[in-house]
């Protein structure tokens, strides 16, 4: 082109401001770089620098066991407030447990022995003080419906339960293996929108299958989707008890009206926390003086008294239900780390304290290990009992062990009492926990802000209650790479103009009052290059080259001379991306148009030196900023020679 042959003047401290490439690094020392920070962004070894051996031994027990970290400092008026926010907890955990081991198709049993032992093994290796550890709706509902297809639990409760085990284990090893090789980022898949709509759904599918214990039926279908449910409800109307149905929707709208209470008079929250055992104490009181259980009331029966067996002999590890425990344990598994660490940020950040999300998931790795040889099922840190637990002025994990303690006196002495308590009192305190978890606020507020969030919360949704639960989390999970892919794929370019009296240059489309730069092109890439979208910023590029040029030849204005590409956020750029810029470049040439390149990263000028890409564009046609750029672009556009050539060939075009 007509001013090839010229170069923006520069005096020599506009030479030192050029694009610097970067010293080359020893391989070993950039590897070691870029593990880092993928996989220590947070340099949890920093504590250990500089320190002797015995030192660094304490610092490595205090890590894994924070117990030893805090409990030196521990007080009385601590264990004051642990205690009242144990014992309150402990009123909540108790008949939760029951519950939600009947909903994971399980013996009751092992309700109170999940809220037990892994409580005690959090407090020793959490590093949450508001977490409170028990079983949740979500992951007994998992439970039931993988296994289910698998071994019937009525038919078969022995093998079921040994599986219940296992997949416990395996979630335990997964859980515990994410963090141990820190690859925690793996849950963060599950996006807030996908949690949302999932948590929802599955709420939804439990509060149906608890009609059959408020209606009182005897068989009901396996299946958990929305019309397996109806049409098993409806197809046995002639087996639907008033009693047990009058007395459930009578303990449902006592817990309501408590909870509604506790949110409306907060410092009274304990009234609902202590709801859900007050309802057991009044349901077994009422069945065992009006002897409903001989006119349809069905009761839990015999509770064994005594602490949790060991059950490390009862592991499956052999064909053919070894691949249904680890799938199921692995699936159970993301689930409740996502819920639990989700939980114990939350709090946390209430408290103004940090906590480590690779030292949660090594904690709830651990207690679902220890779990499972002991008699316990899938436990994590469900939000009801957590925020008790925070509203009851917990300071430390002790009050877990307190929670434990009480749960254990329980085993000893109290399970005869149980003996009388309904089912329907259970159906009746899952379906108040569970409509806490439909937050419609929450899909109200993803509408609001972002549409695709809201189809990803409602294709988990409907996934989840008219499909099954599995499918509602593959289906929200696909949605969720999807959009990710979508955002590498296809990276937002935006042309950008001037502000008026400034040399800063913005996008035209949000900033309207801008002005174009005559002959000149600016574009700015807004993501990495990448394969996965570097065809489709070369087609980008070039249409907006084209569109440029029709416009301005429509309105007669000056030729397009120069394009710039704004490379500010482009954090890197692989053997595509460069093969890319390298076709890009050529095509300009080929159009007689110079790409000029504004404010390239370190990583990307390495990569360019490397491929001696520079040289092919020309290092004095790359600038610190844009507005360096376009100075340069317009003092060569009112300096450089008439080229006739060029002239000749506009006028045709005109013509």
């Amino acid at each position: 082109m007509g001013n090839a042959d010229y170069v923006f003047p520069s005096t020599n401290a506009e030479c030192a401001r050029r694009v610097a490439i970067p010293p080359p690094q020893p391989f070993v020392k950039s590897l070691k770089y870029n593990l880092k920070e993928t996989f220590f962004p947070d340099d949890p070894l920093r504590q250990f620098k500089n320190q002797p051996t015995s030192r660094r031994f304490v610092l490595g027990i205090k890590y894994f066991l924070p117990i030893f970290d805090w409990a030196p400092s521990y007080t009385f008026d601590f264990l004051r407030s642990d205690f009242i926010a144990g014992i309150t907890i402990a009123s909540l955990a108790i008949p939760q447990g029951i519950s939600y081991a009947k909903l994971a198709n399980l013996p009751p049993i092992l309700g109170l022995y999940s809220s037990f032992i892994p409580p005690l093994v959090y407090a020793m290796m959490g590093s949450s003080r508001d977490l409170a550890v028990g079983t949740v709706a979500v992951a007994s509902l998992l439970t039931a419906s993988m296994l289910g297809n698998e071994v019937n639990a009525n038919e078969n409760p022995k093998l079921y339960l040994h599986l219940a085990f296992t997949a416990t284990f395996f979630a335990g090893v997964f859980q515990a293996s994410l963090g141990l090789l820190r690859l925690g980022f793996i849950v963060d898949f599950l996006s807030h929108a996908t949690i949302i709509g999932f948590m929802a759904g599955a709420a939804t599918v439990v509060i149906l299958q608890q009609l059959k214990g408020i209606l009182g039926l005897d068989h009901f279908t396996h299946s958990t989707d929305l019309v397996s449910v109806l049409r098993s409800v409806f197809s046995q109307t002639h087996q639907w008890r008033w009693e047990s149905a009058i007395l459930g929707f009578c303990f449902l709208f006592f817990l309501l009206i408590t909870r509604y209470f506790s949110k409306r008079k907060p410092r009274f929250f304990w009234v609902s926390a202590m709801a859900p055992l007050t309802s057991v104490i009044l349901g077994s009181i009422l069945v065992y003086l009006t002897h409903a259980e001989k006119h349809g009331v069905q009761v839990i029966g015999h509770l064994k008294k005594g602490l949790n067996p060991p059950s490390f002999a009862d592991l499956v590890f052999v064909s053919p239900y070894l691949s249904t425990a680890i799938k199921t344990g692995i699936i159970t598994g993301v689930i409740a780390l996502a819920e639990g660490i989700a939980v114990g940020r939350s709090f946390a950040m209430f408290k103004n304290y940090h906590i480590d999300g690779n030292k949660e998931m090594i904690a709830f790795g651990t207690m679902n290990i220890v779990g499972s040889c002991t008699s316990c099922y899938l436990t994590t840190g469900p939000f009801s009992r957590s925020a008790v637990n925070f509203n009851a002025g917990c300071k430390t994990a002790v009050s877990n062990i307190v929670m434990a303690l009480a749960v254990m006196v329980t085993l000893l002495f109290l399970t005869p009492l149980f003996h009388y308590t309904p089912l329907v009192v259970l159906s009746s305190i899952i379906i108040s926990a569970m409509l806490g978890l439909i937050d419609y606020e929450a899909a109200i507020h993803l509408w609001t802000v972002d549409k695709f969030d809201f189809i990803v919360c409602i294709s988990a949704y409907a996934g989840v209650v008219f499909c099954s639960v599995e499918i509602g989390l593959v289906i929200a999970v696909a949605i969720s790479l999807l959009r990710l892919l979508l955002f590498v794929a296809r990276p937002k370019t935006f042309i950008l103009g001037n502000i008026p009296n400034s040399m800063i240059y913005r996008n035209v489309e949000q900033y309207t009052n801008t002005s174009s730069v005559p002959g000149v092109l600016i574009l700015e890439i807004d993501a990495p290059i990448y394969f996965a979208n570097a065809s489709y910023l070369r087609e980008r590029i070039a249409r907006w080259v084209d569109e440029e040029e029709d416009k301005l030849k429509s309105s007669g204005e000056a030729s397009l001379q120069y394009v710039i590409l704004d490379m500010g956020a482009v954090g890197n750029i692989d053997t595509s991306g460069i093969g890319m810029l390298d076709e890009v470049k050529k095509v300009m040439d080929r159009r007689e148009l110079k790409l000029v390149l504004a404010n390239p990263g370190a990583e990307v000028m390495k990569k360019l030196n490397k491929s001696k890409l520079i040289e092919k564009i020309g290092q004095e046609w790359m600038y610190l900023t844009v507005g360096e750029a376009v100075g340069a672009c317009n003092f060569m556009l009112h300096t450089r020679k008439p080229d006739p050539l060029r002239e000749e060939s506009e006028a045709y075009n005109k013509v």
